[in-house]
């Protein structure tokens, strides 16, 4: 396939060591446990694991909190991306992307979606646990929401931290068209910074007239890694800039919208450090320079911005060819910086005996001719043909993955976080959580989590053509 040797021409000057240090997931739960069909009694072992994640983020959302009320209305609308002509998209409530959602720790977010666009539509809640019926998953937790229909989605989000929210109907056509907005669960108990903004980052495959080119799904597209766009916005804007005094500390919280693109932020010139992965806070900070942030990955990043005037672009070079994201422009008085220290996780497991633990199920990932056309496969099948993995709520899980092909894939697994726990046979305890990694040519890594939260979950590439394309499963958690 012609997508083998564009991409073995193009890895060698991917940031091949940013993506193998900083990939990771914490995984949760099963008691239905086998390796290649072999059963294991490996119990004790598995108590154990359930113990030592005990206390590594809560089980059930706090309570007291009031009701925050919001109306999304997903419609043609139009938007200039690069300040000149307006290009049409898709949007909710007419911007790209979509209203900045905030809410506390304890508050429950009602959203009413209502379906003024010329096709179905479903709105995911991507990395918040929310109870499996508010999923957005067509065919799995709910009916497509049909042109002229409204759907209410309710939810206590259990945990803090950067998350977003997109179309999960048709995906290839829908996230590039522009249905995608951020949704960032405060905690009160955390310091406040100056500033605390966030970035959602895309890129648009437009054509020569600046509209969104209408051929989604091409053979080129699902063959390859997904579409690429050659325009890069942040915030559905090319001239993105953050205004900074001298001396002021920044939270900017990326976002990855992007339907295949990989992103490696470089902030040159700025002491820029990861304080937050996937939402969850890391044990401790993490350099910020080439972290890999595949489609579907946040992270936090706490700057201070440097004494001396001036104006900094942050940039992507994942692919080598350098796209700028944003600048940020310091200038003004010098203020104090504000002295605290950044939020870090209180626990998150090493889960060093894994290693004695079977897998519950091997993923093997690949490409399959099938009925004409592409698919993209796991363990042979192309979704909604699938083989559910049944888990018991409160077990511990693993999970091996498999890339038995030559492109990414960004696997992303619904209502769980999860850690990784090996990749290419070496243990790696990179100190958070995750609900989405990225598999390069050829990896092959194991995942572990806890199931917390009950439910049919997708487990899928995050590549939307890939999965569009078939790449997609789903996990059980059976109610204790």
């Amino acid at each position: 396939m012609s997508s083998t040797f564009w991409f073995r021409a193009r890895v060698h000057r991917y940031r091949i060591a940013a993506a193998v240090a900083v990939v990771g997931l914490v995984v949760g739960a099963g008691l239905v446990w086998w390796q290649l069909g072999a059963a294991s009694d490996d119990s004790e072992l598995r108590a154990q694991l359930v113990e030592e994640f005990s206390g590594a983020y809560p089980a059930v959302p706090p309570e007291g909190g009031g009701v925050v009320e919001v109306e999304l209305v997903a419609r043609p609308s139009s938007v200039s991306l690069t300040g000149e002509a307006p290009t049409e998209v898709w949007a909710y409530n007419d911007s790209v992307p979509g209203p900045a959602l905030r809410v506390h720790l304890g508050e429950t977010l009602r959203v009413v979606l209502r379906n003024e666009l010329p096709t179905a539509t479903t709105v995911h809640w991507h990395g918040v646990r929310v109870p499996n019926a508010a999923d957005g998953v067509p065919g799995v937790t709910q009916a497509p929401v049909e042109p002229g229909q409204s759907y209410t989605y309710e939810f206590t989000p259990p945990d803090a931290g950067t998350f977003w929210y997109h179309s999960h109907f048709a995906g290839s056509e829908q996230l590039e068209r522009g249905l995608y907005g951020s949704l960032i669960v405060e905690d009160p108990d955390e310091p406040t910074w100056p500033t605390d903004v966030v970035w959602v980052i895309d890129d648009w495959l437009l054509d020569d007239t600046g509209q969104v080119n209408a051929a989604f799904n091409t053979p080129s597209d699902v063959e390859h890694n997904g579409r690429w766009g050659t325009l890069v916005t942040v915030n559905g804007s090319t001239q993105t800039l953050l205004d900074a005094a001298p001396g002021e500390r920044l939270r900017l919280r990326l976002v990855n919208a992007s339907n295949g693109r990989v992103y490696a932020p470089r902030f040159d010139g700025l002491p820029a450090s990861v304080i937050a992965v996937d939402g969850l806070p890391a044990l401790e900070p993490l350099p910020a320079d080439g972290f890999v942030i595949a489609p579907g990955n946040r992270i936090d990043v706490d700057i201070i911005a440097p004494d001396a005037p001036g104006e900094f672009a942050i940039v992507d070079d994942f692919t080598g060819e350098e796209f700028p994201l944003g600048r940020i422009a310091v200038a003004g008085a010098q203020t104090a910086t504000a002295d605290f220290d950044v939020p870090v996780a209180e626990h998150v497991p090493t889960w060093q005996a894994s290693s004695e633990v079977t897998v519950d199920r091997e993923y093997r990932l690949a490409i399959t001719r099938g009925d004409g056309r592409w698919e993209w496969t796991i363990n042979d099948r192309a979704f909604p043909d699938i083989d559910p993995l049944r888990v018991d709520q409160g077990a511990f899980v693993k999970l091996r993955l498999v890339n038995d092909s030559q492109l990414l894939h960004p696997m992303h697994l619904h209502g769980q976080f999860f850690k990784v726990l090996t990749r290419n046979g070496e243990p790696v305890d990179e100190g958070h959580f995750r609900d989405t990694t990225l598999l390069l040519p050829g990896d092959t890594i194991e995942i572990g989590f806890v199931a917390l939260d009950p439910g049919e979950w997708a487990f899928h590439c995050h590549i939307q053509e890939h999965a569009e394309a078939g790449m997609m499963t789903t996990v059980v958690v059976r109610s204790s």
